[in-house]
């Protein structure tokens, strides 16, 4: 398993449009092969800012499986235009302590 963690900045005064979207988008990547779950979380200091964190089976699922599928492309024309900066997203796996 492996989690995907993005922390993104949504355009000024666009949150609740985004959160709306973001409602919509969620039936399209619990859709997806390898999805296990997801998660949205708004920041409570700094307004328009939120972290998306997705768990998959594998990087590839989420890299391969849904970023060049026809799907993403739903996503991207749902999501993408909120964004400012545009996010960098990155990917871990757990440390195993035992």
């Amino acid at each position: 398993m492996i989690l995907e963690a993005m922390i993104h900045h949504v355009k000024r005064g666009m949150e609740i449009e985004y959160e709306e979207a973001f409602r919509k988008a969620s039936l399209i990547i619990s859709s997806m092969n390898g999805y296990i779950s997801h998660d949205l979380q708004r920041c409570m200091e700094v307004e328009g800012k939120y972290l998306l964190l997705v768990k998959w089976d594998s990087l590839e699922d989420h890299t391969i499986g849904f970023r060049e599928s026809p799907e993403y492309q739903e996503w991207k024309q749902l999501l993408h235009h909120f964004y400012d900066p545009f996010p960098t997203v990155e990917h871990f796996e757990k440390v195993n302590l035992s």
